[in-house]
């Protein structure tokens, strides 16, 4: 298992994302002028800034560190409940252009056959985040790009797949069924698929404040998956702020 640095995870949020963190710094520097510079009500409206931007840099980077960094995440203690004793021959792996766990998953599931697929698609990917993302880790060697609705799998060849903080990029709820509908089309009778994920709730919001609105409700990744005739049969905390679900045909 490859050893990862003790703040990577929460080093590389900030580089997916600086100019955020670059224009609350600004706000910071700023306000902080602005609170000894200022009197009166201007006074209290730096103040005010000032906390705010304190709490933004704060709770983000510290959230990120206690997620990517810090919980098991990337220990993958969490693995055996999510597989729930299913055999696993072939597995398949969605990223949407940015693939951080193909490796370790490899090395934890020993002798299996492996499909990347990479869904990345600048035009209907619109976040500068994930451009930022492709832009500084290329796929991985071995990586099959392919739209998100069609992949290069026959019926019923997989065991499980996994979409780990990946197909929230699909920003339409039609997008995310198709993808479920695709991700049930190729797997096997009574197989999994492993779906990592924050959603839209209030501990995203105390956490990422309006970026929260970059994730999706559990209600629609509900009604996605649903739409697309899976059910899930599991589905546990990773930290407050991300969920695993374990769904499978019904």
């Amino acid at each position: 298992m490859r050893t990862r640095g003790r703040f990577q995870g929460m080093l590389t949020i900030a580089r997916f994302n600086w100019p955020l963190y670059g224009a609350a710094l600004a706000v910071l520097t700023a306000s902080g002028i602005g609170i000894f510079l200022f009197t009166g009500l201007l006074k209290i409206l730096a103040a005010i800034a000032f906390a705010c931007g304190t709490y933004f840099m704060i709770a983000s980077l510290g959230v990120s560190h206690l997620v990517y960094d810090r919980s098991d995440l990337y220990r993958w203690s969490w693995l055996v409940r999510a597989l729930g004793g299913t055999a696993v021959r072939k597995a398949t792996l969605c990223h949407s252009g940015f693939d951080e766990t193909s490796t370790d998953l490899r090395e934890k599931l020993g002798d299996v056959e492996w499909r990347i697929f990479d869904h990345y698609d600048a035009e209907r990917m619109t976040e500068l985040s994930i451009h930022r993302a492709r832009a500084l880790f290329p796929p991985r060697a071995g990586t099959l790009a392919c739209s998100h609705d069609a992949w290069p799998l026959a019926d019923e060849s997989t065991d499980i797949v996994f979409a780990l903080l990946a197909i929230h990029e699909l920003r339409a709820e039609s997008e995310r069924t198709a993808w479920f509908a695709e991700a049930k089309r190729c797997l096997r009778v009574g197989r999994r698929i492993v779906l990592v994920e924050h959603v839209r709730d209030i501990a995203n919001f105390f956490a990422f404040g309006p970026g929260f609105l970059h994730f999706h409700s559990y209600a629609s990744w509900r009604r996605c998956w649903e739409h697309a005739g899976l059910r899930c049969v599991d589905h546990f905390d990773m930290t407050p702020f991300v969920k695993i679900f374990v769904l499978t045909a019904r």
